[in-house]
């Protein structure tokens, strides 16, 4: 529902910015699409607890300045030996609120980082915006690249941060696997999936995360994980990415999953077909919770 008014505010700013030729365009979608907020989820302070902070310092060839990020480290049991996940979260909550998430991949056998994009929690206080969320994503990566040459290093994003976990994996060709969880297609697609999703507002649209242009480019194998009951985000744009993908790929329907709680949910299945998919240790993965039944494919 929330996800479904953001849009609806995004709709009718976009039409007002366009019939007044507004100049901050592109500031009116960053405010929109990402939400930012200091808001607090529930349980977030007691699920963040056991993470560490650490911070990253780049200068961003996008912006010309330097800038300062947050985030939050949790490493493996057996952090000698475990692969290495960096973890891109949603619009709206910052990365303390989906520390539990962060939790269930270290749980399925993961050492995890865990950055907030600039705007967001402690991170430099800039509008957020699809250019830099990806700059900030890739230096992220850069991060875990110079600290765990040796390691396996995957990439996990949920929602927005899935679309952004595609564009990073489409640059990169270090990466052993991607995980996107809730995700979809692009924003237009997102937008015309709503009952007024017949407005011609697409042209209005400048930040697109366009997934769908960028997932084939990515040249490991990809997860692809959705909710059979997400209200946000339609399945059939989950479907249609993963469609769009090259092999190996996996998808997962998770019964009665929404876009919140997918993961949970269906963190068994997921933790199995890691293992399958990216040849992980199964034994390495400890489910927090039981599961509900999920549908795979395997292409």
């Amino acid at each position: 529902m929330r996800g479904q008014i953001r849009m609806i505010r995004l709709a009718a700013l976009l039409v007002f910015a366009g019939l007044a030729g507004c100049g901050s365009l592109d500031a009116l979608q960053s405010r929109l699409i990402f939400q930012p907020s200091s808001q607090q989820r529930p349980g977030q302070a007691e699920d963040s607890a056991e993470l560490s902070e650490i911070w990253l310092n780049f200068r961003s060839t996008v912006a010309g300045a330097p800038v300062r990020l947050h985030g939050l480290w949790l490493p493996a049991a057996d952090e000698a030996q475990a692969s290495v996940a960096l973890y891109l979260h949603g619009a709206r909550w910052n990365v303390a609120g989906s520390a539990f998430r962060i939790r269930q991949l270290q749980a399925m056998g993961f050492s995890v980082l865990g950055i907030d994009y600039r705007g967001f929690g402690k991170s430099d206080p800039s509008l957020p915006s699809e250019t830099y969320a990806y700059e900030d994503a890739e230096a992220a990566w850069r991060w875990l690249a110079e600290r765990y040459p040796e390691r396996r290093r995957f990439i996990y994003g949920h929602s927005l941060g899935g679309a952004i976990a595609i564009e990073l994996a489409s640059r990169v060709n270090d990466e052993s696997g991607v995980m996107v969880e809730g995700t979809f297609t692009s924003i237009p697609d997102v937008f015309a999936s709503l009952r007024f999703g017949w407005l011609p507002l697409d042209p209005l649209i400048t930040q697109r995360f366009a997934a769908i242009d960028k997932v084939a480019l990515i040249g490991s194998p990809l997860l692809v994980i959705h909710g059979s009951n997400d209200r946000v985000v339609p399945t059939e744009l989950g479907q249609q990415l993963y469609a769009a993908a090259r092999p190996p790929k996996r998808f997962i329907l998770v019964d009665e999953g929404t876009h919140r709680n997918a993961q949970a949910k269906g963190m068994r299945a997921i933790g199995t077909n890691m293992a399958e998919l990216f040849a992980l240790d199964a034994d390495a993965a400890q489910p927090l919770r039981p599961v509900l039944p999920v549908a795979t494919r395997d292409d």
